[in-house]
């Protein structure tokens, strides 16, 4: 190809965003001067994309945005979407709302940056596992009048966590017990007013109708957070008129990537997917 059709071919190509973005440590947000960032990676053509904001689990005290959350990324690029996973503020250091507000700050970031990536901001779903499971379903519970979501896909969450506490609770109710869980929510110890806190905190309580839909993604045999988690939360979302769906990996233990061993386990993939093009389309 000769110089001028390369630099036409050049020229079109940047004109209409036809060049997948691909990029690492962008920082979207300084809250109190600390830098957080994200990664994104978006396909090639000019859009516009649906989008994933991806929050990682890990405890609430552990992990950043490309630990525990790697199966999605090719999964929901060869699916079309753009996604960005991001980092946020963690316990013991930044107990709730942080992580909270980090995320919401996420969303506005890619609002904000929607034509620059060739987003469709009526199609930006929020995905989180674990920690960061609760983290998605408690902003989707409790969106400000300022952001939207097309949808939450929420793996493995802990959205009752009076639930969650008591099933990991020794027999004295006084020690600690699931400590990065218990310095997120700023609990000392398990008494009354421990268990109202985390009572008030849980996303289980805060369904209403005019919620985004959800998605809810767990195994049966998961050992941190019980499975009921899942279809308790679902089943309260409909009785009140909320749209949810729950994914079911027999036999899964917690975590996506113990799952990547079992082929028999990988229907999450192209389930969440149709769920996704479903729930997103306009």
């Amino acid at each position: 190809m000769n110089s001028p059709m390369l630099a036409f071919l050049l020229i079109f190509l940047l004109a209409t965003g036809a060049f997948a973005a691909e990029q690492n440590d962008v920082e979207f947000s300084r809250p109190g001067g600390i830098p957080l960032t994200l990664d994104l990676k978006t396909p090639s053509g000019p859009g516009l994309f649906p989008a994933a904001i991806i929050v990682h689990g890990g405890g609430f005290v552990n992990g950043n945005k490309r630990t525990y959350v790697t199966p999605l990324f090719d999964t929901l690029s060869n699916a079309g979407f753009a996604w960005f996973t991001i980092n946020y503020r963690m316990a013991p250091d930044y107990p709730f709302p942080a992580a909270i507000d980090d995320t919401e700050n996420a969303i506005r970031w890619v609002e904000s940056h929607a034509a620059e990536y060739h987003i469709d901001t009526a199609r930006i779903a929020l995905i989180g596992e674990s920690a960061g499971g609760y983290i998605v379903a408690y902003v989707g519970t409790h969106l400000p009048p300022d952001l939207r979501l097309a949808g939450v896909v929420d793996f493995y969450g802990p959205n009752d966590m009076v639930l969650q506490i008591q099933k990991h609770a020794p027999p004295d109710l006084s020690k600690p017990h699931h400590p990065g869980a218990m310095e997120f929510f700023s609990v000392k110890e398990m008494n009354q007013s421990a268990l109202d806190r985390l009572r008030d905190l849980s996303p289980l309580n805060a369904i209403h109708p005019g919620m985004p839909p959800f998605l809810f993604i767990q195994g049966t045999a998961d050992e941190q957070v019980p499975y009921e988690q899942s279809p308790k939360m679902c089943e309260a979302m409909r009785k009140i008129g909320a749209t949810c769906e729950v994914i079911t990996v027999k036999n899964g233990r917690h975590g996506m990537g113990s799952w990547e061993k079992h082929p028999e386990m990988a229907h999450w993939k192209p389930e969440m997917i149709t769920w996704l093009k479903k729930t997103l389309q306009r």
